[in-house]
């Protein structure tokens, strides 16, 4: 019996060891990093500063003090099997930024039924070797009509760890916070509802335009005197608003709605996804959807 155990015991290990290096290997990211003293060109070493290294290629994704420990791709998705395990959430995909600065895997939570679209929940979990983000975990959304994305949470979700030896032993924060980030995602759901049940008005139509593309109060939105840049840019988004106020309704979840179309797809010709979950655009993405629901 103890020997039956044993081999089952050891036939889950490999086929999650496999499950993972296939996921790793499919998502671009089965490579480590390593740590390298730094050294002028004349052979002086820096004190307290290392490189972090690609092994793979040899690429040097970010500088950091002596004290910085990297948290490996393998370990990462190694969290991400037992949160999967912990949640039943399935694992979803991944990928990275600028040759691996930035990772990150995804896992599926559940979906919102909307009229006659669906919006996909998913958990998030990042990771940085260039020191611009900690370990951390936030929701995401995508409405599946038109493929728009919404990164909402990663700020504010109380679950980074900065990058050094006291970070492993914390991990296990992150697995009793999930239940959070599943509670966020159904009020986050929730609030969607809601704003679409209330009609948009002229005004808040008005305040979102401004939000989005910084324009002042005192300023008119068809004045002569904005950009030739910020016209063309406020002409991508009426295209996209008013497509998805035709499909969604004339309500705050198809303006909203407009402003994802907006920045998932026109806000620049490459893909935005990055600049969404980390930049600015995305900052101002998740302000002017707080602004709505409290409105409503």
């Amino acid at each position: 019996i103890l020997n039956s155990k044993l081999n089952r015991m050891t036939e889950q290990t490999i086929t999650t060891g496999n499950e993972i290096t296939d996921i790793l290997n499919q998502t671009g990211l089965n490579w480590n990093v390593r740590t390298e003293e730094l050294q002028t060109t004349s052979g002086i070493i820096i004190p307290d500063k290392i490189g972090l290294i690609r092994d793979d290629n040899n690429t040097c994704l970010g500088v950091h003090s002596g004290s910085y420990v990297p948290y490996q791709n393998q370990e990462l998705l190694e969290l991400l099997f037992r949160i999967s395990q912990q949640t039943g959430l399935k694992l979803h995909t991944g990928g990275s930024f600028k040759g691996g600065e930035k990772v990150w895997f995804q896992l599926k939570s559940e979906d919102l039924k909307l009229s006659n679209d669906r919006i996909e929940g998913y958990i998030s979990g990042f990771n940085s070797f260039d020191g611009r983000t900690s370990l951390a975990f936030g929701n995401s959304n995508v409405t599946v009509s038109c493929q728009n994305t919404f990164w909402k949470g990663y700020r504010d979700v109380e679950t980074k760890l900065r990058h050094s030896s006291a970070m492993k032993p914390k991990i296990e924060e992150i697995l009793r916070k999930i239940d959070v980030l599943l509670q966020e995602e159904q009020q986050t759901f929730d609030n969607i509802q809601r704003l679409g049940n209330v009609r948009m008005t002229q005004q808040v139509k008005d305040l979102v335009i401004r939000r989005l593309f910084d324009i002042e109060k005192e300023e008119r939105l068809d004045s002569d005197d904005l950009s030739t840049n910020k016209k063309n840019k406020l002409s991508r988004f009426y295209i996209d608003l008013n497509g998805e106020l035709n499909q969604k309704g004339d309500n705050l979840w198809g303006l909203f709605s407009g402003v994802t179309k907006y920045t998932t797809h026109s806000y620049s010709k490459n893909d935005n996804t990055e600049a969404k979950m980390f930049g600015g655009i995305g900052q101002v993405e998740q302000e002017i959807f707080s602004d709505l629901v409290h409105m409503v």
